[in-house]
């Protein structure tokens, strides 16, 4: 059975974390199994206003019991690791268990906030920078000695206390774009792979194919797709879909958001 997350751009109004708390309430109250946020520093015009997801999860998850809550998608190459780390620690402890790990390359044409902060613009520098920093993190996550030395990050003898609420670890989804292959690669050693422009339910059939191959199993892992809130769901559940995102205009204004939250899930 599929689960429904309501994911939303913290833009505008939605940049107060206030307003995030009272939008997952809202969400959370009207059935949605989820609550997701975009992770961006600045953004394209018109957006102006661009809120912390992480503050803003805090936030949702003292308010909220029920919905799981996550980053869709945190860009790891533009943070440090072992500070998402600890972040990721708090907001699980204070969701008692609810938090998910959403984790991509980032990319620069949805405002330079890479280049505008000097940030890493090589996609494959960035993905090499990605498996490192899951690797520290859920080193990290385990309470055990870490020892890195790699080419973009040192952990030296580091251990992190106290672990997470969730056992072995929160969920990690990577996020990959189809047809792209290596985001899926990198995607099937987690939790779950966010299909990002999966255009045709065959495609998700056809990296959930690749995922099966690489693990040998789909048991416990996620498939996740995003689509308007209008859209019919049920093709992508009858494709192997475990998690579908609504995909939402990042120009949603918080009316806009508020009424879809209140609309409910996909039935």
């Amino acid at each position: 059975m599929a689960q429904y997350g309501f994911d939303f751009p913290p833009f505008g109004a939605l940049a107060d974390p206030r307003t995030m708390a009272e939008l997952a309430v809202v969400a959370e109250e009207a059935g949605w199994d989820g609550v997701f946020v975009w992770d961006h520093i600045i953004y394209r015009e018109p957006v102006t206003d661009a809120g912390d997801p992480w503050i803003g999860l805090a936030a949702m998850a003292s308010v909220t019991e029920r919905a799981t809550l996550g980053v869709m998608v945190t860009p790891l190459p533009r943070r440090r690791p072992q500070v998402v780390a600890r972040q990721a620690v708090g907001i699980d402890q204070l969701s008692n268990g609810r938090f998910v790990l959403g984790v991509g390359l980032g990319l620069d044409r949805s405002g330079r906030e890479l280049s505008a902060f000097g940030e890493q613009p090589v996609d494959r520098i960035r993905a090499a920078m990605l498996d490192e920093s899951l690797e520290i993190i859920d080193g990290l996550w385990s309470g055990a000695p870490v020892n890195v030395r790699g080419e973009h990050y040192v952990v030296d003898d580091v251990t992190f206390l106290p672990r997470p609420t969730s056992q072995p670890r929160p969920p990690i989804w990577v996020a990959g774009r189809w047809p792209y292959q290596r985001p899926m690669h990198r995607g099937a050693k987690w939790d779950g792979l966010f299909i990002i422009e999966c255009d045709e339910p065959a495609s998700l059939v056809q990296a959930a194919d690749l995922v099966l191959r690489e693990r040998g199993s789909l048991q416990g892992f996620d498939m996740v797709t995003h689509l308007p809130r209008e859209s019919d769901a049920k093709p992508w559940v009858d494709a192997g879909a475990t998690w579908i995102m609504t995909k939402t205009p990042y120009t949603a204004s918080e009316d806009d958001l508020f009424e879809v939250a209140q609309a409910g899930p996909w039935t």
